[in-house]
Formats: structure tokens, sequence, C-alpha cells
């Protein structure tokens, strides 16, 4: 998003110029702009969110936000408070929740699957769980964003843009963001975790419309 585009001044009188010249000032200009508003055409990230969010995950973010129409920050609060941005010594929890986004292997994969039943952890085979045509055969919300072949919820791309799969599903692509954070984990302390760090995490002016549940 291009914010603020600094104004040309109109030249006071007419001076003839070199190709070189003719060149050179536009790309100067360019240069100049992009030098002070770096960061505000990037990402809009508030203080907070330059020191939290690891900066090379948030291209990720937004090309899924571009995808499923899901704030990026959004994105960005939930892979902090699932597992603190893929640092978590095992990205596996006690039931069985998986990846830096922690999905269920049946949410993944679709709850149509045999296997599946009680809280989604469910016996899917490895090959299975990470196959494009098995998951839109039941149902599953994991996607293969890197394209080589496999949704996998343990890497990073796929975990992602399958998380914005799934809360625009929910809701969140179209303002219902809490209703979205709520449908990926039934919590409200987890729906109050995630709002925070999404509000936490940008300027004022970012921000989308967030529609109360």
């Amino acid at each position: 998003m291009t914010k603020n585009p600094t104004k040309k001044k109109r030249p006071t009188k007419k001076s003839r110029s070199s190709p070189f010249r003719i060149i050179l000032i536009p790309l100067l200009i360019l240069g100049v702009y992009y030098a002070v508003n770096r960061e505000e055409v990037s990402y809009q990230l508030s203080s907070f969110g330059k020191e939290e969010v690891p900066a090379e995950y948030i291209p990720i973010y937004k090309a899924a936000e571009e995808e499923y129409g899901v704030p990026w920050y959004l994105l960005a609060a939930h892979h902090r408070v699932e597992t603190k941005f893929s640092t978590m010594k095992t990205l596996v929890s006690p039931v069985g929740a998986e990846g830096p986004m922690q999905f269920m292997p049946c949410t993944f994969v679709g709850w149509s699957h045999p296997s599946c039943s009680g809280l989604g952890k469910g016996n899917i085979p490895v090959r299975e769980k990470t196959d494009p045509d098995v998951i839109e055969k039941y149902g599953g919300y994991g996607v293969d964003a890197n394209g080589d072949g496999k949704a996998d919820p343990f890497q990073l791309e796929d975990a992602i843009f399958s998380a914005a799969n799934y809360l625009a599903e929910n809701g969140a692509a179209d303002g219902k963001v809490e209703q979205a954070v709520f449908a990926y984990n039934h919590s409200e302390q987890y729906v109050e975790d995630v709002m925070y760090y999404a509000d936490q995490f940008v300027k004022e002016k970012e921000k989308k419309t967030i529609e109360p549940m």
C-alpha cells in the first residue's frame, strides 16, 4: 500500500537538460521518497510491531492477506499466540495440533476423513495429510502456498495461507474478525489474546473495520 506520496515542486523556469539528468533526477526523487517512507509504504507497523513481528515473515502474511482478504496483522497475531512466531521447542501440542499455526489434523485435511472424530487428531497417514487432492476431497483448509505439491502444516507459508483460508471462511475477510478467531479456538481468552496483538502490531490508520461478533 502506498501512503502519502510526496508532491513534486513545479520548476520556476525551463532549462536545458541532458538525457542523463532527465533519467537521474526522477531516480533521485524516488530514492529519497522510499528512503523516507520505506516503513510507511511497506507494512504500517507500530513501534510495538517492529519489536515483536519478525520482518522476514511479514511478506508471507501480506501475500496471504492479498489472497484471502484476511488482515495480515491478524495472521501475525495468531502466529504469535499459537507458537510465539514458531519459536516453541515443539510445534506439536499435547492434543495433537501441528505446525506454526497449530492446526488439528482433521481441520487441515477435512473432518469428513474417515478417521476424524473427537478433538480432531484423527489417524491420517502422513502421505494423505499433505496431499492437496486428499484435502480437497475431505473439505479441509490446508493450502499448498509455496507450490511444491504438498500442503504441509509444518511449512510456514502453507500454514499461514491455510490459517488465512480458515479465517476467511469463518468471516474474517468480511470484517467479522472476532467471530473467525473464536471459530479458530473456542475460547474467549484466546480471542482476547489474539485481538490484543492484532491491535498492537499496526498503526491505527492501517486497521480494517472489525464488526462485533
